[in-house]
This record gives C-alpha cells, structure tokens and sequence, in this order.
C-alpha cells in the first residue's frame, strides 16, 4: 500500500517517512535528507522542483535557498552523474 499520507509541512520527517515521501531504495540518500533538518513542506518543495516543476537551479527568478536547495541538490545528484 503506497497511500501518501498529507502532513503538516512546518514538522520534521523520521527517516522511514523520508524513505516513504522520496522514494527509491537508497538509504544513505534518506539519511543525507534527513540531516538537512528540512520540512515535510520543504522536502515537498525540493520535490516539486527536481520533478521539473521550477527552472533549473541556477537559472530561477527566486533561487532555491537553505534546506530547500540542500534537498534539491541531493534529489538531482543521480541525474547529473548520468
């Protein structure tokens, strides 16, 4: 069952809701998120932006900043070895 469950943005994820939020079966990529300290909210935000929903980072009109753009940047690091 993958049901995702809405979560107050402004909390902090355990690491198995991390692992459940991102995805995938890399669990050294779980805990690099984790130790972020990001948000459900802004763990979402990094999400919405590597799945293409913002300009590339770099390139933006309002650049990712903080523990958003700490998650982004760990999001895409696959991609950008490939």
């Amino acid at each position: 069952m993958n049901e995702k469950r809405r979560r107050a943005p402004h909390l902090h994820p355990t690491l198995s809701e991390i692992a459940e939020l991102v995805g995938g079966d890399d669990p050294v990529k779980h805990l690099r998120i984790l130790q972020t300290g990001a948000t459900f909210g802004e763990i979402e935000q990094a999400l919405a932006w590597a799945g293409g929903a913002g300009e590339p980072l770099g390139r933006e009109e309002r650049p990712l900043e903080g523990r958003v753009a700490a998650v982004y940047e760990i999001l895409i690091e696959d991609r950008e070895i490939d």
